[in-house]
């Protein structure tokens, strides 16, 4: 909307990414904070709760009653910003809405089944969970490699050029990297905030990727793949970091509502999105390092007990493992925080270090 007054009227302030992206850091922050706390009465008084896994530890009993969902506020909040903000012909931005929607629609389902059935058993299969993963993926992979000019080229850090075409197998590998980051963020997200702020900094991190490589001179002075409009998507991203500050106002320990499913696939889908049209799924390990860390615990823990019949963590994923080791809650959050922060930066650094 705001790009049509420019077109239309010339109003020459809305033409710049930068200032649109404020806009809707602003806007999707408002609305967060503003319908959170209607939304945390309303699942209260309908019992809209976060079943407790069965196998978790103590401290976490607790917290069964606690509102969950909430990453259907904080989408409605971004896709409204968006809305409002973006250039809504540009394919980079209807591809990153498309990716968000979809798979908050599967982890909204997910939730909804949990809800009612009680228990996280009750949730969609994980065959069925799995499935419609890799069906939505693959469209946007599809849809990203015949209507778009992202390169298929394959890019590591450090390195300024290019390591191998990938050619049609950039369709499935691109699919690869868009489930197993939703995943992995779904896996994180076990303590209050703990998989908020981790991905505010990746997605600082990977905002500035797109921005850059969207600009003309900024793509060429840093070395940076040149892929004309995607820095419009760097508008997304700064309305997703909003609604998450929004929503960390009452995530944070202890937490007042849960993401849900329905915030951590689409937040991890659309983290894997973005390294996918910035060219950078390599660095999306440094970049998403914590959820990297939590996703090989569970791995680790679950193939050494396949073959060895013993287990490597006291349990996994690796955040419960340090509650059982005795740590407050309070403190596993904010080291782990910490190696966030430190990753991104390590990750940004590769931005001149070419």
């Amino acid at each position: 909307m705001l790009y049509w007054f420019y077109e239309t009227y010339h109003f020459n302030l809305f033409q710049y990414i930068t200032l649109r992206s404020g806009i809707a850091f602003f806007i999707a922050f408002s609305i967060t904070i503003f319908l959170m706390p209607i939304f945390i009465k309303w699942a209260i008084k309908k019992k809209v709760n976060q079943p407790i896994f069965k196998l978790a530890p103590d401290a976490h009993k607790k917290k069964s009653g606690t509102p969950t969902m909430g990453g259907v506020v904080f989408t409605i909040s971004i896709l409204i910003a968006t809305l409002i903000s973006a250039k809504l012909y540009n394919i980079y931005v209807i591809l990153g809405i498309a990716t968000i929607f979809l798979f908050s629609l599967i982890g909204a389902k997910d939730d909804i089944s949990k809800i009612v059935g009680h228990t996280n058993e009750s949730g969609l299969k994980p065959k069925t969970k799995f499935a419609l993963q890799i069906f939505f993926a693959l469209i946007i992979s599809s849809l990203i490699f015949f209507a778009t000019r992202v390169e298929h080229n394959l890019f590591v850090p450090f390195y300024k050029y290019p390591l191998l075409n990938m050619g049609y197998f950039a369709i499935p590998f691109w699919a690869i990297v868009m489930i197993s980051t939703s995943n992995a963020v779904n896996l994180t997200d076990g303590l209050d905030g703990l998989a908020t702020v981790p991905s505010i900094f990746s997605f600082l991190s990977l905002g500035t990727f797109v921005y850059m490589s969207g600009n003309a001179i900024l793509s060429e002075h840093f070395l940076l793949p040149k892929i004309i409009g995607i820095g419009e998507v760097s508008i997304i991203v700064s309305a997703f970091i909003g609604s998450l500050i929004g929503f960390l106002w009452y995530n944070c320990h202890p937490a007042e509502v849960f993401m849900g499913d329905s915030g951590s696939l689409s937040i991890g889908a659309f983290m894997g999105y973005l390294a996918i049209i910035s060219k950078n799924e390599i660095l999306l390990i440094v970049i998403g390092f914590i959820f990297v860390l939590e996703t090989l615990s569970v791995i680790l823990q679950v193939g050494s007990f396949k073959t060895r019949k013993k287990r490597i963590f006291r349990m996994a994923p690796l955040h419960h493992h340090f509650e059982i080791q005795g740590w407050a809650e309070s403190k596993i959050i904010v080291r782990f925080w910490i190696i966030a922060m430190i990753a991104n930066i390590i990750a940004l650094i590769t931005i001149k270090i070419r």
